[in-house]
């Protein structure tokens, strides 16, 4: 699976840094901290999706303990980003090129002390998320899940036809992204309850988007990619067009601000 691109990645990871639980993320970073301490030396994260490494750069300043990274991405162009930002910020990162709409590969989880994504449940079916928390639990390995997108989304200020825009974006997160049909919405729910059902500690916490009104970048392509959703999933194109103008204009004078809901969990096994 790939298709996002690095300006997108880049221009909401600002969001993205805002929105992290910090509650959950202590409630992991406990946990690896425990672990750490029993291993008596650094403890190796995978990063599912890695993207550009942005989980990676989020929980390094919260990291108190020695750690390195493998990053797992399907993308050549994100890989290579990913390289370049780790080597600039000195961060210890493996990038390696892996396919995960079969599952989750077992040579991936090769010395792995602990598992991360970020933005991605939400693409995967409810099979392989199933699947992965059999998998981990079986390995006794800690999972955190970060920036699982809800459903919930607004604008301020609101207009009629957000609603609309809102239902074309629904049903496009329900299509298939690779792994088989896309929870979309249902993916934090069904994860927390399969991650449960495996036998593990889940933690769960809001990690809402609030994309500023200064953010005209990030702004500008969340709403043309709404509407593409919109238009894609059969709502009128003159309509689309119209909100589309609209909102643009509202991000240029600095109006808009625009609110998307995620949700962050941590799956913790009992040691």
């Amino acid at each position: 699976m790939s298709g996002f691109s690095g300006d997108w990645l880049s221009a909401r990871e600002p969001a993205d840094l805002r929105a992290r639980n910090a509650a959950v993320r202590e409630a992991f970073l406990d946990h690896l901290e425990a672990r750490a301490r029993k291993k008596g030396d650094a403890l190796v994260i995978l990063d599912l999706g890695a993207g550009t490494g942005a989980t990676m750069r989020a929980l390094h300043p919260h990291l108190r303990f020695a750690t390195s990274w493998r990053l797992a991405e399907h993308d050549p162009a994100l890989m290579a980003l990913a390289r370049e930002m780790a080597e600039r910020d000195g961060l210890a990162a493996e990038i390696v090129a892996a396919d995960l709409a079969p599952g989750l590969p077992a040579e991936l989880l090769s010395g792995i002390d602990a598992v991360t994504t970020s933005a991605f449940l939400d693409l995967v079916s409810a099979g392989w998320i199933d699947g992965l928390a059999e998998t981990l639990a079986g390995r006794g390995l800690p999972f955190l899940a970060m920036l699982t997108y809800d459903g919930r989304q607004s604008l301020e200020p609101a207009h009629p036809f957000d609603e609309t825009v809102r239902g074309g974006m629904l049903a496009h997160q329900g299509s298939d992204k690779g792994f088989g049909p896309a929870l979309g919405p249902k993916a934090h729910a069904h994860a927390a309850a399969a991650f449960r059902k495996a036998g593990l500690h889940v933690e769960e916490g809001a990690a809402d988007w609030e994309a500023l009104a200064g953010e005209s970048a990030f702004q500008t392509m969340l709403v043309e990619g709404w509407a593409q959703a919109a238009r894609e999933t059969g709502a009128d194109a003159a309509d689309v067009e119209a909100w589309l103008s609209l909102r643009l204009e509202q991000i240029r004078s600095g109006e808009l601000v625009t609110r998307v809901g995620h949700f962050d969990l941590a799956a913790l096994p009992a040691s």
